[in-house]
């Protein structure tokens, strides 16, 4: 395995000369040749690490995407129990999913007028920790109200985490390898599934549901200090003397167009999962009579599924190129679409192997597509724009957790009714970002297969 426990020398560091610009290699549209000259002209930050150094960083980075994502991703199997417990409706429950995201997102354009204003490994460890003291008022709420302004402030700070770990992956690893590192630090996706959700639904099912909150409130401790020692310091993006006032960093970042087809790729793509994920468990106990024991098995064969499947999608976009990857992985998202929200009550391993499906190209699609939107910004406004692209993305969840409820029904015996309709709207919002990610201009590697230029 790429990450491994016994690492010598984790933190040798080994500094290039500076000199070099990025730029290279670039696939040049007709109308967009100045701003690729602008990009050429930007030193790239030159700190490289020792393998062993930049292993021990992708473990540190997925540790904290892992908590981030734990976070949010238990919420969804503990659906029904918030539904009764607060007596609430499916409505309400994407609502309280929503002021997570919405709050992100709010906090992600916030940032993105200051993240390329201080170093990155320092905003890191100040945002995990407000991160971290946020989820600890969610595991001491004793009331939806409370529990629902809790979820706001671990949003506001959780929000901008995604986006800066992107950040730094892409201050730190080249193009050409970042394939692997994205699905590295993915794969935290399919490790919360794997042990994180699971683990978590034991510990609400043994004790209540306050404890996975607990359990993230721990793991914070842990790879906070892990980030203390493992992320290097990065300032490079501090030293250009041609920069703009905060607001005027924004308002540059947007007008870019090639920045304007990423965010725009970035909403569409997330539409395509969020109408139908916050509502999975909700809809397997109800229509499929799946036993909420059950739960954990299906999470647990998903994730397990990912995590396999993370490393190759991450390999093979690196080989094939990271658009002709993702493109093929969204072609063929409707299946696990409609399969899941159309089928009839079935043995569980017939389920099993639906969720499987689904879990794998949904959140593959993730790996390829990360990687063509970090490098779709320009260098030294990096920052900036992830944190907007973060925030688009958050935003996008909301609004789709938002749709979702509202499409939904429950018929007089209590089943969900019309959930293959967010399988229709997730399956075009698919052939929707086909269609955007091959307007990004990127930059790509050396594998047979190139990204077609804009315009062809």
């Amino acid at each position: 395995m790429l990450l491994k426990a016994t690492l010598s020398h984790p933190l040798a560091l080994v500094t290039k000369p500076a000199g070099a610009v990025c730029g290279k290699h670039v696939n040049r549209a007709p109308n967009d040749q100045l701003q690729w000259r602008l990009y050429a002209q930007v030193p790239m930050s030159h700190t490289t690490l020792t393998p062993q150094r930049e292993r021990w960083l992708l473990l540190t980075l997925a540790g904290i995407q892992f908590t981030y994502i734990l976070d949010f991703m238990v919420m969804m199997p503990l659906g029904p129990q918030f539904t009764r417990l607060f007596d609430i409706s499916d409505a309400q429950f994407g609502a309280l999913v929503s002021a997570y995201t919405f709050s992100a997102g709010a906090s992600g354009l916030a940032a993105s007028a200051y993240l390329d204003r201080f170093d990155r490994k320092r905003l890191l460890v100040v945002l995990y920790t407000l991160f971290a003291l946020s989820t600890m008022g969610c595991a001491l709420a004793m009331t939806y109200g409370q529990f629902f302004v809790a979820r706001v402030g671990a949003g506001l700070f959780g929000g901008v985490l995604s986006a800066l770990i992107q950040t730094i992956l892409a201050d730190v690893v080249p193009f050409e390898r970042r394939g692997r590192a994205m699905g590295v630090v993915m794969s935290s996706f399919s490790v919360s599934t794997v042990a994180g959700v699971p683990l978590g639904l034991y510990l609400a099912a043994a004790f209540s549901w306050h404890a996975p909150f607990w359990l993230v409130v721990g793991l914070c401790g842990v790879f906070g200090a892990m980030a203390y020692w493992t992320v290097p310091q990065l300032r490079a993006h501090l030293d250009h003397p041609d920069r703009h006032s905060v607001w005027g960093e924004i308002v540059a970042t947007v007008r870019e167009r090639n920045h304007q087809w990423s965010f725009a790729f970035t909403m569409v793509s997330i539409l395509t999962g969020f109408m139908i994920i916050p509502y999975i468990t909700i809809y397997l106990e109800t229509n499929l009579a799946v036993s909420n024991r059950d739960i954990p098995l299906l999470y647990l064969a998903g994730g397990a599924a990912t995590l396999v499947s993370a490393r190759w999608i991450g390999v093979l976009s690196d080989r094939l190129g990271k658009r002709y990857m993702y493109e093929r992985l969204a072609a063929l998202v409707g299946i696990p679409l409609f399969t899941l929200t159309l089928m009839p009550p079935a043995p569980f391993w017939v389920l099993t192997l639906v969720y499987v499906l689904f879990f794998v190209i949904v959140s593959g699609r993730m790996i390829p597509s990360m990687a063509v939107v970090s490098a779709a910004a320009n260098p030294r406004r990096r920052g900036t724009f992830m944190a907007i692209s973060g925030a688009l993305q958050s935003f996008a969840m909301g609004l789709a957790a938002l749709v979702g409820g509202l499409i939904i029904g429950r018929s007089a015996d209590g089943q969900v009714t019309g959930y293959w309709i967010t399988a229709l709207l997730g399956t075009l919002a698919s052939f929707a970002s086909v269609w955007l990610i091959r307007r990004i201009q990127v930059p790509e590697g050396k594998g047979p297969i190139s990204a077609p230029k804009i315009g062809t």
